[in-house]
């Protein structure tokens, strides 16, 4: 099965993530990084047959969401933060620990 997210984040987002990898597991971790395949949120991790381990702490980012009017035009733009997790963090479901 191939791991494939919805991310639709910019450069900068993804240099935090990578630099926070970095800083855990080192540069060939973080050279491993990608943002659609191996750093995803808990819920999809779960979608994709994974769990996060037990212990685990989650890597910080944010995401920016539009809040649009009727007739679809962006009327403002903020940050979210979310939380994410590296494969270094999951298991397969089924898999012992």
């Amino acid at each position: 099965m191939t791991i494939q997210s919805n991310w639709t984040g910019s450069e900068t987002t993804s240099n935090i993530v990578r630099k926070q990898i970095f800083d855990r597991w080192g540069a060939e971790e973080a050279d491993k990084y990608d943002p659609k395949s191996n750093c995803l949120t808990f819920r999809s991790w779960i979608n994709n047959g994974y769990r996060v381990k037990k212990g685990e702490k989650a890597i910080k980012s944010y995401i920016v969401i539009e809040k649009k009017d009727k007739e679809g035009e962006v009327i403002s733009k903020y940050p979210k933060s979310i939380n994410l997790f590296y494969i270094k963090q999951v298991e397969k479901i089924g898999s012992e620990s």
